[in-house]
């Protein structure tokens, strides 16, 4: 290789070489500053796209998992309600079976009939309760109206069922069907036909809940068998609430451990390895160092023309 002052091709492969150490060391820095392995498109194309894709199925799954824990409240809400109503209804027949007592004059028995009211205009109340402005109780089978919903039936409508979408594809994946109990119409009906297909919502049928501007009714208008049909459809009620409970807790966990795996596949894309990147980190700084002592030398070299021409 000739001598030249004017080139000093030595310096010059020596800088490059600098600067791309530096700009290796650098990259190295900010992905252990960011615990990122992708800083720019160009690290990995492809798989940034796969990971964007990973990270919005991963945030879809956490509002899916919020939904899911708002129905299970939902649902908690409508069973307490529920076993508050059973409640009532034990103490109505508790009231039934007192006001039998043939040791019970009128005026105990006007006393029993004046709680037994209260309690229906209660029963009544607690059918209408809603939970953040959603009514927690169906009564017809359509949203806005329509026939009474009927206890036995299987309605399936707009106004008693609540549809819950348990993964990311929304509406095109599974559901859960929330139902509304028909606490109001499970405790409406023929006491003489208790047959699901005739007695509930018939025009001969009685109920254990009035409005507070409903005609209550007293004691002796019911049998005692009333008050045990009434205690079980409620039961069946809450049964079929902690069903849906169920589904819901299951559908929950199988949701934690997808998005538990797709979190596992977002992470070996875009996560960097801190043992990898800690060993480049250290051979980048060998050969910055390396690389600045030679350009250093490099420059010296033309002194060496210097002493030719002296």
């Amino acid at each position: 290789m000739s001598l030249s002052i004017n080139t000093n091709f030595a310096a010059v492969q020596a800088s490059h070489n600098l600067a791309l150490n530096n700009e290796l060391l650098m990259k190295s820095m900010q992905r252990l500053a960011s615990g990122k392995r992708i800083i720019d498109t160009s690290d990995d194309a492809g798989g940034l796209a796969i990971a964007m894709k990973l990270n919005s199925s991963i945030e879809k799954l956490k509002g899916v998992s919020s939904n899911i824990k708002n129905s299970v409240s939902f649902l908690d809400v409508q069973d307490g309600i529920m076993q508050g109503a059973a409640g009532i209804l034990e103490r109505m027949s508790e009231l039934k079976s007192l006001s039998q007592d043939v040791l019970k004059n009128t005026s105990d028995i006007n006393t029993y009939n004046t709680e037994f009211q209260n309690l229906q205009v209660q029963l009544y109340q607690m059918s209408k309760e809603k939970f953040n402005g959603i009514s927690l109780f169906a009564t017809t089978t359509e949203a806005k109206g329509g026939i009474s919903a009927v206890f036995g039936n299987n309605n399936s409508s707009t106004d008693n069922t609540i549809t819950i979408f348990t993964t990311e594809g929304g509406s095109s994946g599974p559901k859960v069907s929330v139902h509304k109990a028909l606490l109001l119409s499970a405790i409406t009906f023929d006491e003489n036909n208790v047959s699901i297909s005739k007695a509930f919502g018939a025009s001969s049928s009685k109920t254990l809940a009035v409005s507070v501007s409903g005609s209550a009714k007293v004691l002796a208008d019911f049998s005692t068998s009333f008050f045990t049909q009434g205690i079980e459809n409620v039961a069946t009620l809450r049964a079929q609430n902690g069903g849906s409970m169920s589904r819901l807790d299951f559908a929950q966990t199988n949701l934690n451990r997808t998005r538990a795996n797709l979190e596992a596949s977002y992470g070996q894309i875009m996560d960097v390895d801190i043992a990898e990147e800690s060993t480049r980190l250290a051979k980048y700084q060998i050969l910055v160092q390396a690389a600045s002592s030679m350009l250093s030398q490099a420059n010296m070299m033309p002194n060496t023309a210097m002493m030719l021409l002296g």
